[in-house]
């Protein structure tokens, strides 16, 4: 066996890859590798976007990418299954009656998808012999079918869970996860508890923020107008969840009271043509543009001359949530103050009266009286930013979070320390 064979492999299971909408993925296998590890990606179906961040291209690791529909690729899934149950005749029973435990409680045709996906990935991205650790990010899908190609290679598994994937899925289903997994990661301190009350046996639960890169938002603003009109900002998907809605009626409240505002809206969605509606309706069409998805140094030239950055999160009937959206932690770095709801894990970075102005969710009156205040308070404004830019700079630094994640594989994943060498020397 060669010296690269006994390396241990950190394989990762995406649901997609690359994804602009998971650019903090990308950007933390290519920080991983910068600190030794080894990384293979494995994709449960084809890339579907042509864009493709600039740390995609960055990344060393090998990717493969699983069949996502079960028909068109039926023989190739058998064969590949039949090989790996050859290959390790217990460990591929183990996951068997697995499934039929699971096609017990759920009769749906993707947990024998799940299953099928795993014996491919354990012919075709699993060498003979290596040492792997399998990582699936989202609790829902990609851990499914980690924890099935752990069972027939015998091998650890853990997950990161993020937001709908952890706060959708049936508790009882996540709880049989967090129970199976060497440890769980997440994103948000809200998260981990949540998950921690769950787990049936103690298994770890490391709370460690995504971060962002803090060299790609420098807060330069020299070139931030004066107001009136005074820019609105919001960056999100346009989705329920992200309460845009509210952050349009508070708007229009706003110009009701004679407050002059332009909005700019950035990003896509299914809930794009009620949120024009709705704005054409609140008679703010000619004040507010939808810019759709823009690239990043778009979205920063935005930043520079916004005034306030809104958000108007809330919690769906069905538990879906955000954490700490990105986007916040961007704007916060920029120097744009935070107009936003204190809703689930926001109130971990927008801390009312300290880095942001919040409010409940939902309350159009509240989230305007922020957007004015911010606008108008010079002083308030000022300390909020700063303290806002501080706070970013303490807890969402891609590079030293990504440092305490590798330090968490070490120490848990049953590596050998070697591979950490260069996370405990701090390199870049």
């Amino acid at each position: 066996m060669t010296q690269r064979q006994k390396t241990p492999v950190l394989v990762m299971v995406l649901k997609g890859y690359p994804r602009l909408s998971e650019t903090f993925i990308s950007n933390e296998i290519e920080l991983l590798e910068s600190l030794g590890l080894r990384v293979r990606i494995v994709s449960m179906r084809d890339p579907r976007e042509a864009a493709r961040h600039a740390s995609v291209y960055r990344i060393k690791a090998d990717v493969v990418y699983l069949p996502d529909r079960i028909l068109p690729a039926l023989g190739e899934l058998l064969y590949e299954n039949l090989r790996a149950a050859a290959d390790a005749p217990a460990g591929y029973a183990r996951a068997v009656w697995r499934l039929l435990g699971q096609l017990v409680k759920t009769r749906r045709s993707a947990t024998l998808k799940h299953l099928l996906q795993a014996g491919f990935l354990c012919r075709r991205a699993l060498g003979p012999g290596e040492a792997v650790h399998l990582h699936a990010h989202f609790a829902h899908s990609p851990t499914s079918v980690a924890l099935y190609a752990g069972l027939m290679r015998g091998a650890p598994v853990s997950f990161t869970g993020h937001a709908k994937d952890v706060w959708t899925q049936d508790p009882r289903k996540l709880a049989d996860k967090i129970g199976r997994a060497a440890f769980v990661v997440t994103c948000t301190r809200a998260n981990a508890a949540y998950l921690r009350r769950l787990s049936p046996n103690g298994t770890p639960v490391f709370p460690v923020y995504h971060g962002i890169d803090l060299r790609l938002f420098d807060g330069d603003r020299a070139d931030a107008p004066a107001g009136p009109p005074w820019r609105v900002l919001t960056v999100a998907r346009l989705t329920a969840k992200k309460g845009l809605d509210t952050v349009l009626a508070a708007l229009g409240e706003l110009v009701r009271q004679g407050f002059d505002c332009t909005y700019d809206l950035v990003g896509e969605g299914e809930d794009r043509p009620a949120l024009q509606a709705q704005a054409r309706a609140l008679g703010l069409a000619d004040r507010v543009t939808f810019h759709g998805a823009l690239p990043h140094e778009a979205v920063l030239h935005l930043y520079r001359r916004a005034h306030v950055f809104a958000l108007g999160c809330r919690v769906l009937p069905n538990g879906d949530r955000d954490g700490v959206p990105n986007v916040l932690v961007e704007a916060m770095a920029m120097g744009v103050p935070v107009a936003a709801t204190n809703v689930s894990a926001l109130p971990e970075l927008a801390r009312d009266g300290e880095t942001a102005l919040t409010c409940p969710p939902d309350d159009p009156a509240a989230l305007a009286a922020a957007i004015r205040r911010l606008a108008e308070d010079a002083p308030l404004r000022e300390r909020l930013v700063r303290a806002g830019q501080a706070a970013v700079a303490r807890e969402f630094d891609n590079a030293a979070n990504t440092l305490a994640l590798a330090d968490i594989f070490r120490r848990h994943a049953g590596a050998p320390a070697g591979i950490f060498a260069a996370a405990r020397r701090g390199a870049p």
